[in-house]
């Protein structure tokens, strides 16, 4: 039985879970190059006065930024490990269940850790998890 659809979700899933390892490894960039962002805000404070913010907000919203930007990065990296082990695992029909197994619990799983922020790669990731569990191989009854 081919496993086609399963694995075709499973690696959009794996794009979109990419994307925010991408964005969580930009928020920390940020939070650890403080003073490059401070400088531009600075700058943009100097244009436009009324559109300033205090240093001390500035400072508190780096620190929020670069905690959860590194959760982010390392939950979608393992995220990625977890839907390529499934996909392994599905490919040739291998092991349907244990990687429908997998696919679910991580779509569970990190939407819950990063307070939905992966719920669309999730999303991916359940149906193919789904889809892994449901289908059952075609039984050809001899007479």
């Amino acid at each position: 039985m081919k496993r086609t659809g399963e694995v075709t979700l499973g690696i959009i899933g794996a794009f979109f879970y990419a994307f925010f390892a991408i964005i969580g490894a930009v928020m920390v960039w940020v939070e650890n190059n403080r003073e490059q962002v401070e400088s531009f805000f600075r700058e943009a404070a100097a244009q436009d006065p009324s559109a300033s913010i205090s240093m001390t907000d500035l400072n508190d919203a780096l620190d929020a930024v670069g905690n959860s930007g590194l959760i982010l990065t390392i939950i979608s990296v393992v995220a990625i490990i977890l839907g390529i082990i499934s996909m392994i695992f599905l490919k040739g029909n291998k092991k349907p269940k244990a990687a429908g197994i997998i696919l679910i619990v991580t779509a569970v799983v990190v939407a819950f850790i990063s307070y939905g922020a992966g719920i669309i790669a999730g999303i991916f990731y359940l149906i193919a998890g789904i889809m892994a569990l449901a289908r059952k191989p075609k039984t050809i009854i001899y007479e």
